[in-house]
């Protein structure tokens, strides 16, 4: 039964991985990509990580749970630091945006 479970979770994992990167090659501005980017490769993995952990004894699933620890951790701060860049720099299309609340900080 783990087996299954632990097919499952790689498989979909993968799947979600895949379609995240598919949305870097689709979406159309960097705010966009920077979403398809972050969520679905995090949430991906997590379900890649779990779907090992299944696999392994569980002093080795432990440090699994550290790198998935550290993904969830790190994502979010690099996908704000990245379009705090780009909007600093002049790099986002101000048309998508429905409010700019980085404008007076300029």
């Amino acid at each position: 039964m783990t087996d299954v479970l632990a097919a499952v979770l790689l498989l979909s994992g993968g799947l979600i991985c895949l379609l995240g990167a598919i949305g870097v090659l689709r979406f159309p501005d960097l705010l966009s990509r920077l979403q398809a980017t972050t969520k679905p490769q995090t949430f991906g993995l997590l379900l890649v990580l779990a779907g090992t952990a299944l696999r392994l004894p569980a002093e080795a699933a432990a440090g699994l749970g550290l790198v998935a620890l550290f993904q969830v951790m790190t994502t979010p701060v690099f996908a704000q630091l990245a379009g705090r860049a780009a909007h600093r720099t002049g790099n986002v299309d101000k048309g998508v945006l429905r409010t700019d609340e980085l404008r007076e900080h300029r």
